[in-house]
């Protein structure tokens, strides 16, 4: 199988179940957000981590897959194959930011974006995640979306900020409290 058809060189391209947009479309630009989001994973999944944080990042990455497929999918389209995201991911994105904020201190102020290097990548990845949400709620307003999508993102915007802290503890990083005055 060739990687390129030339189907999209006049600025569009194919929706997963059927149908053509131009490139520049709202719900491109949400999938093409959450493939970013997902790319970025990956580059953090590229350092040495603690085994518990690679699990966690390869069942979120997997996810995101869904997520990519479910928002390329107007709602509309009901084909028998596709799977739609429904409450779990979110639910086990709960469970690991509970387990973490277990091993954390409580968060007393803002902290600075930073740490060790898988740590700050994840907080790149937490900035993507939010931008991919507030896409997928123009898109919401515009079309529709499933609405798990947006609660999927919101949650995973968490975990990435208590991922990153949990990560820092782990490599013994300090985390740098913001200060409002230098």
């Amino acid at each position: 199988m060739k990687i390129y058809t030339k189907t999209g060189d006049s600025g569009e391209t194919s929706l997963f179940a059927g149908g053509r947009v131009l490139k520049d479309h709202l719900r491109v630009e949400a999938y093409g957000t959450v493939d970013e989001l997902n790319s970025v994973l990956g580059m953090v999944r590229s350092y040495q981590l603690p085994e518990q944080a690679v699990q966690w990042l390869e069942t979120v990455q997997n996810q995101l897959f869904v997520v990519g497929a479910d928002l390329a999918t107007p709602l509309e389209a009901q084909p028998a194959w596709l799977v739609r995201l429904d409450d779990s991911p979110a639910a086990m994105l709960e469970t690991a930011i509970d387990q973490m904020d277990e091993e954390l201190e409580p968060l007393r102020s803002f902290i600075l974006p930073g740490g060790a290097p898988p740590a700050a990548m994840l907080h790149i990845a937490r900035t993507v995640c939010r931008r991919a949400e507030r896409v997928c709620v123009s898109l919401r307003d515009a079309e529709g979306v499933n609405a798990k999508c947006l609660i999927y993102l919101n949650r995973l915007s968490d975990f990435l900020f208590t991922l990153a802290r949990w990560i820092n503890k782990e490599m013994g990083e300090t985390e740098m409290k913001w200060s409002v005055r230098q």
